[in-house]
Formats: structure tokens, C-alpha cells, sequence
């Protein structure tokens, strides 16, 4: 099968044109018209997943993250970034990356981790413009209210943390929640105009745990840990438009974070 037609799909479902202007997705490494067949999914282009890639007979790895964010100035195999490209190309193993386009869709990452936390009624926490049915992040409303460590604990089970990282709780029932997946400190003023009890999202700092007058408790689940849900909606749109090409979850995608406890 041609890699256009593989793009074409996942296009359809996360366009191009909703990634933000920093963003690097798309075919990264490979030709439209060159021919694969089959695909491994993944968080990130690595050394491992490459490894797996090779032994499986996948000539197509699909991540979520783009191994080309920054400009590159050489390819000499200086880190893992260039070793990966250059493997890549030699191999013949097409690249191509679903990020922020990801993100923003309707049904994309914040909606998949929210309903997997049992979050309902979901709607757009900063639509990409007034009206829009895109953009970041989501907040909805559990069944029935939740006391906030059951909710910690179920946060936990669902994204695999090892941590959570939060600021002062300030209520001790969980009812309205914003999910944010990924890096999501820009989203701390749209979660408290939802009025969320607890905001769910990654890669927070020390200042952001100061939340806006205590308005809701902010929970850090891990940047990796909220996004690997990109491997089952990359699985489920490939799998459901494309019946004939073989498309494999990595099982070799690991979290670059580790935690000493």
C-alpha cells in the first residue's frame, strides 16, 4: 500500500491544518508514492522502537511525537535523534507523525483520556476559535461524584502513573473535570472559567501548582502517561478505514521518565 493512502487516512481524522504553527507533523522520513507494508504505532521515533520496527517487518513507524521538532545542522549519529533518521533512511522505514493535529481534533487525545477516566458530557476547553468543533482540551462531569482520592486512585489505574503531582485539594468531592493531555499549563485560566474541580494534564511547574485563587486542584499524570492513548486512536482509525494493512501496537514505546520512590 502506498504511504499516501495510509496519510490519507489518518488525515482525515486529525488534518494537518490543525497542528500549531511550532509543529513538525506529517511524513517525516519516506516518499507518498513509496509502498509499505505494515505499520508500528508509537509515542516516539526511539533506538527500541526502531529495534522492534526491524523485527517485526514494519517499514512504517507512526508516532505521536515528531523525531524532527528542532532544525537539524547534521546527521552524524551524535545522539538518538540523528541515529533514528539516519537509521530510518537506510532501512527504508518511513516516519510520520500525528501531534498536535492530534490533539486539537474532535474526538482526539483529551477526549480519549477523558472518557477513559469515566468523564462525560465533554466539551472543548479553548475551542481553536469561537463556534469551532476543534482545539485543546476538555472538561465534563463524572455520573455521580467521586471523593477526589478514589478519583486520584482511578487516574492513576487508567494512565499508569507511578506519581501524581498535584496542588492543594480544595474540594473533597471530584464532580466537573478538565482534561488537558500533555503539556497543558497554557490551559490553567480555561480550567478555572469551567468552573472544573480538578484539571487534569502534564508537565507542570512549580508555580503552576499555585492555582488561580485555589480554584480547582491541578494534577500532573505524567507527559507520556496521558498521551499514550495516541497508539489506540492511531489503531482504531487505521484499523477501521484501512482492513487489508497490518498495523501493530509497539510494545516497546516506553516512558523516557523514570521515578525513584
Amino acid at each position: 500500500m502506498k504511504i499516501s493512502d495510509i496519510t490519507a487516512v489518518i488525515e482525515r481524522f486529525a488534518p494537518l491544518s490543525l497542528q500549531e504553527s511550532y509543529d513538525n507533523s506529517g511524513l517525516l522520513v519516506g516518499r507518498p508514492d513509496d509502498e509499505v507494508q505494515r505499520a508500528l504505532l508509537a509515542v516516539d521515533v526511539t533506538d527500541e522502537v526502531l529495534d522492534e520496527a526491524e523485527a517485526e517487518g514494519c517499514d512504517m513507524v507512526i508516532t505521536h511525537h515528531p523525531v524532527i521538532f528542532h532544525p537539524l545542522r547534521r546527521l552524524n549519529s551524535a545522539n538518538q535523534t540523528e541515529r533514528c533518521i539516519e537509521r530510518a533512511i537506510r532501512r527504508g522505514i518511513a516516519l510520520y507523525a500525528c501531534h498536535t493535529n492530534l490533539d486539537s481534533t474532535t474526538d482526539g487525545m483529551s477526549f480519549r483520556l477523558a472518557s477513559m477516566l469515566g468523564i462525560g458530557s465533554l466539551r472543548l476547553l479553548q475551542p481553536s476559535h469561537e463556534g469551532a468543533l476543534t482545539g485543546f482540551g476538555v472538561v465534563g462531569e463524572l455520573p455521580a461524584p467521586l471523593a477526589v482520592e478514589e478519583f486520584f486512585e482511578r487516574i492513576r489505574r487508567v494512565t499508569g502513573a507511578r506519581i501524581l503531582r498535584h496542588s492543594a485539594i480544595v474540594a473533597c468531592e471530584v464532580s466537573r473535570v478538565a482534561v488537558c493531555t500533555g503539556s497543558g499549563a497554557s490551559l490553567m485560566s480555561a480550567a478555572k472559567a469551567s468552573g472544573a474541580d480538578v484539571y487534569v494534564t502534564a508537565d507542570l511547574k512549580y508555580n503552576d501548582f499555585m492555582t488561580p485563587d485555589g480554584a480547582f486542584t491541578a494534577v500532573d499524570a505524567g507527559h507520556f502517561e496521558t498521551e499514550y492513548c495516541a497508539i489506540d486512536i492511531l489503531f482504531e482509525v487505521l484499523s477501521k478505514n484501512l482492513r487489508t494493512f497490518a498495523v501493530r501496537k509497539s510494545e516497546r514505546s516506553c516512558n523516557p521518565t523514570f521515578y525513584f520512590v
